[in-house]
């Protein structure tokens, strides 16, 4: 289900990607029990069809969480999700609010 976004070179790709499918971008803390929780969340529930789903280790690769931040305009939270259309955040939700069920019916 996850593609790694590892650099801001691929966070530009997939901002371009956005104008074929809608994009998430799962923002995770390795270090946070939540986070680790909703990323368990994620992945048991059935992703709907036609996303691509992206998952940044924001402790690993903190400047791309940044560039995320700034490129579309969402203060930081961890754990995140954004819903990325025609290269704009359409939906961003954070911690226990997070929900594949939402996801798919904002995509």
């Amino acid at each position: 289900m996850w593609i790694a976004l590892e650099s801001e070179e691929q966070l530009t790709a997939v901002q371009s990607q956005s104008f074929e499918q809608p994009v998430v971008i799962f923002k995770h803390s390795t270090r946070c029990s939540t986070s680790s929780m909703i990323k368990s969340r994620l992945e048991r529930s059935d992703a709907p069809e036609g996303i691509a789903f992206y998952y940044l280790d924001l402790i690993r690769y903190r400047s791309v969480s940044n560039r995320v931040a700034e490129m579309f305009g969402v203060e930081h939270e961890s754990p995140q999700v954004l819903l990325i259309r025609d290269g704009k955040c359409v939906y961003d939700e954070s911690h226990m609010a997070i929900r594949m069920e939402e996801l798919a019916e904002i995509s």
